[in-house]
């Protein structure tokens, strides 16, 4: 009996070492970008009228991030990122050709699971954003507000392609931001 206790703990001891061997593999700090398309929805009655904007445009995002890799298979990171939305138009007390620009700097928390190459994760964090009317009508806004995100990868040694859908949930702005691009970590 008491062999095979000793077999049995042995087997599980090596069945795990390749396990404990990948906690932090991909550790440590990350830079990246990516390219996208963010959908912004804007709708109001304030002291300017009817405000408008429904549309979309070419956003970007640079990001940099610290993965602790402390456990296997499982990835924890902090990541900040500066995030264009683009130039969208609409409309403001029935007057066209406006147009709201928003930028914003982040931080969030990530956690992912590693399945092989392919991995997923999920984020949570907060925006700092800018938002600025131009075009017949002038303004400008900004505030902190919240944002989540889910997102896919697949690592290639230090380099990882990622796909994300990110939620701005801005004030009285909602931006959805589809993206694809590429982060390496050194």
């Amino acid at each position: 009996m008491n062999i095979r206790f000793t077999s049995a703990l042995a087997a599980i001891t090596l069945a795990t070492l390749p396990l404990s061997a990948m906690a932090g593999k991909d550790s440590g700090f990350y830079l990246g970008g990516s390219l996208g398309n963010a959908s912004l929805d804007y709708s109001e009655n304030n002291n300017w009228g009817d405000v408008e904007f429904d549309d979309d445009d070419t956003a970007y995002k640079v990001f940099a991030g610290y993965n602790f890799g402390l456990i296997p298979l499982i990835d924890i990171a902090a990541e900040i990122s500066y995030v264009d939305f683009g130039k969208h138009e609409g409309e403001v007390a029935n007057i066209t050709n406006n147009k709201l620009e928003v930028d914003a700097w982040t931080a969030a928390g990530l956690v992912g699971f590693n399945l092989g190459p392919v991995g997923v994760f999920g984020k949570m964090g907060l925006a700092t954003w800018d938002g600025d009317v131009s075009g017949p009508l002038n303004g400008s806004d900004d505030g902190t507000d919240p944002l989540y995100g889910l997102g896919a990868k697949l690592q290639l040694g230090s380099l990882a392609v990622r796909a994300e859908y990110e939620l701005f949930d801005l004030d009285k702005i909602d931006i959805d931001y589809f993206s694809v691009g590429a982060s390496y970590t050194f």
